[in-house]
């Protein structure tokens, strides 16, 4: 505009409304296209990637890392919408940092809200994985520890203990010591019996996104009809935090099918101390971690 005053007489003429709409109309579209399809921001909430990524730290993701989809959700919203995908040049590989919808709790077909995890990729689909007193093992090779890794016990959970939370439902295990686990991938067949029903009748239905596998008379029954086999639809990946000791992760809740991919943050453009409420303005801005804006996230 060639005047820097707003004269709001004219703007209320239909003309002048109209093309201001149609303006801001076509700003509100970009600005929907990048954020939705190109990069987003994404907050921090836990400790269970520190000393990586820090509680409070504000993530800039970059969406074409691995593919081009429509959006998922309604920018700066949680509200879902179908999606596709248009393009894939690349998928995780292992040692990636990778922000993902979070798939569910263990027992969950589908979490109830959009959540965006992020965590470190360390296996792929085919890879087996396992832990042994707190050591991570893929594919039976001992897997390297990320540069800032942390661990709050100095101590691994003894081989005896079974933790009823970790995922596949039914298995004597721990976080420190998890039984080896191959990760699935498109077009495996695995085969179902009425011993492991309980461990794959969540993933099964993950996938048709609703419940369809039951057990009748010591039979599987898949989407009504009797199985002793099912036919994997996606690929998989295994997300752990670097802070491995308090990290909810695929331990717990299972897969991340490739479909849940966002992709992979770039960089810290933000940083604070997030327990602070933002009542107390002034502590928090005080705690402004000027040392991590602009830090690369690797």
């Amino acid at each position: 505009m060639k005047n820097s005053k707003v004269d709001f007489k004219e703007i209320l003429k239909w003309k002048n409304l109209k093309k201001y709409l149609i303006e801001y109309g076509r700003l509100a579209l970009i600005l929907f296209i990048i954020t939705s399809s190109f990069v987003q921001g994404s907050r921090v909430p836990t400790p269970s990637m520190e000393t990586t990524i820090m509680t409070g730290d504000f993530l800039l993701v970059n969406k074409l890392a691995y593919d081009l989809t429509t959006p998922r959700n309604i920018p700066f919203t949680n509200i879902a919408l179908p999606f596709s995908q248009l393009i894939k040049w690349n998928d995780p590989k292992r040692g990636d940092i990778v922000v993902f919808e979070f798939p569910g709790y263990r027992d969950e077909i589908k979490n109830a809200a959009i959540e965006n995890y992020v965590k470190r990729c360390v296996a792929v689909p085919g890879d087996t994985v396992e832990v042994r007193n707190k050591v991570l093992f893929v594919n039976g090779k001992e897997a390297p520890i990320p540069m800032h890794a942390q661990y709050v016990r100095n101590y691994a959970l003894p081989e005896n203990f079974v933790d009823t939370e970790t995922f596949p439902k039914g298995i004597p295990q721990n976080s420190d010591n998890y039984s080896p686990l191959v990760l699935p991938k498109k077009d495996d067949v695995i085969k179902l019996t009425s011993s492991n029903f309980e461990q794959w009748k969540t993933f099964i239905d993950r996938e048709f996104e609703r419940d369809v596998v039951f057990l009748r008379d010591g039979k599987v029954f898949v989407d009504g009809k009797e199985t002793c086999e099912y036919k994997v639809r996606d690929d998989y990946y295994f997300m752990m935090g670097d802070n491995r000791d308090i990290s909810l992760d695929c331990r717990f809740w299972g897969f991340v099918p490739r479909r849940n991919v966002v992709g992979k943050p770039m960089i810290a453009y933000w940083s604070w101390d997030s327990n602070i409420p933002t009542a107390n303005i002034f502590e928090l801005l005080a705690s402004i971690r000027f040392n991590r804006i602009g830090k690369l996230v690797y």
